[in-house]
């Protein structure tokens, strides 16, 4: 097998993941809506490089959350056919993690973004 058409096929399978997701998922759609809002408000506000790395590893951190909570999702889908208590726990967990990535990702947001909303207040 050549390395380089598997590797080039891995990237492919990747890109199918992340379409498939932002098609099928509405909460990722909306959480990528927030990462654009966050993005313009930070060119807005002229956040400062080392503000916008933080942004960008929270807005990472929650998509990265919502694509896995995703997988387990269908994975426990497509494992557990009746409904059971384990796989409710599972979906509750992984939901779970979204959910505190994302109230993480606002309370750096809000870090970040206050002081910069002060000053043009002012």
């Amino acid at each position: 097998m050549n390395t380089n058409t598997t590797l080039i096929q891995s990237f492919k399978y990747a890109f199918e993941g992340i379409f498939f997701s932002i098609r099928h998922n509405r909460n990722l759609r909306i959480h990528l809506a927030a990462a654009v809002v966050v993005v313009v408000a930070s060119v807005y506000f002229k956040v400062t490089p080392f503000e916008m790395g933080i942004l960008g590893v929270m807005i990472v951190l929650v998509i990265c959350t919502e694509m896995i909570n995703s997988a387990l999702e269908e994975m426990v889908d497509l494992i557990i056919s009746e409904h059971r208590k384990e796989a409710k726990i599972a979906k509750d967990v992984g939901a779970g993690m979204v959910l505190v990535a994302s109230m993480g990702a606002v309370i750096v947001g809000l870090l970040i973004f206050i002081p910069h909303i002060m000053k043009l207040i002012r």
